[in-house]
């Protein structure tokens, strides 16, 4: 035998359970006559009575601009609406920067909204406070969270290949290469890879950090040294004079044995002379540059160079 169910019937509470109040219709168009601007926002005020932002912040655009309940009002509308900016908020937590800054950000972002929301349309109130509350936090984290200054393009790649890396993953069952990330995401695999080098720039390494494997040792003790090329530098300033004034012939075997490589032999072929020839130039050279490199720099005269006959 087949048994039916009896639907539960629908009673109506009784008279004296509590109802929860609902917030009054959003008002339009101009003021009815006799309208008592500053009785409606004391009515506002009342922490017990819920009511629409659009209500609030239209009962204050009704009111006289010096008129002391407005900032009442205002203060009001922000604090209603501070659970929706948290919310958003938290949604950017956990990618580098604290959550309390991130709340700070969307606050701040609340208030404009309340000061730039026009009362007189129609549009709900968070149709217009949840993307400029947005908007603000993904300038903030474009404008200020970067260590370094990085192209937007680039910025947004980057946010988006977290969701694409894991899409592509599910669907392939295996993580996705380079050219199968740019293709998804529409982009160039060099701008792919430019967006990911960028990513390094985003939190820097403190010189003062601790350096594992280093008792008490910073990264800056160990990051910089002295550039030799200083002394390079100074080296060819005080030689070039010195080069200039030797003969044109020694300064061609100069030439020809330090900057072409070439074997005495060579060179004494190219010249028409004997390798001892070139041997006898070579050294006079390199004895007459060295007096007057230790005359210009003051130093202390030392045996000839070592030098290696090829």
């Amino acid at each position: 035998m087949t048994m039916l169910a009896v639907p539960t019937p629908i009673t109506e509470p009784p008279p004296d359970t509590e109802r929860t109040p609902r917030p009054a219709p959003i008002p339009s168009g101009p003021p009815a006559t006799g309208f008592d601007a500053p009785a409606l926002s004391r009515l506002h005020l009342r922490r017990d009575t819920p009511f629409p932002t659009e209500h609030l912040l239209r009962a204050r655009g009704r009111l006289p601009l010096d008129h002391p309940d407005r900032d009442v009002l205002r203060t009001r509308a922000v604090e209603d609406n501070l659970a929706l900016a948290n919310r958003l908020a938290r949604r950017y937590a956990g990618r580098g920067e604290h959550y309390d800054d991130l709340r700070q950000v969307a606050a701040l972002a609340l208030v404009k909204a309340v000061d730039g929301y026009d009362p007189n349309r129609t549009t709900p109130f968070v149709s217009y406070a949840a993307p400029t509350i947005v908007g603000a936090l993904k300038r903030h984290f474009r404008d200020t969270a970067w260590a370094m200054r990085v192209p937007r393009a680039a910025q947004e790649i980057l946010l988006e290949i977290p969701a694409a890396t894991e899409q592509l993953t599910q669907l392939r069952g295996r993580s996705p290469t380079s050219v199968e990330l740019a293709d998804h995401l529409h982009v160039t695999i060099a701008l792919l890879r430019a967006a990911v080098s960028a990513g390094q720039a985003y939190r820097l390494p403190s010189l003062n950090e601790s350096v594992t494997g280093h008792d008490s040792a910073e990264l800056i003790d160990l990051a910089g040294a002295v550039d030799p090329h200083y002394g390079t530098i100074d080296d060819h300033l005080t030689l070039g004079p010195l080069v200039a004034a030797l003969p044109s012939r020694q300064r061609r075997i100069l030439t020809m044995r330090f900057s072409d490589e070439m074997t005495q032999v060579r060179i004494g072929a190219e010249l028409g002379i004997s390798q001892m020839h070139v041997s006898r130039l070579l050294r006079e050279a390199i004895v007459q540059l060295r007096a007057g490199f230790l005359a210009e720099t003051d130093a202390s005269p030392v045996e000839g160079p070592p030098y290696a006959h090829r």
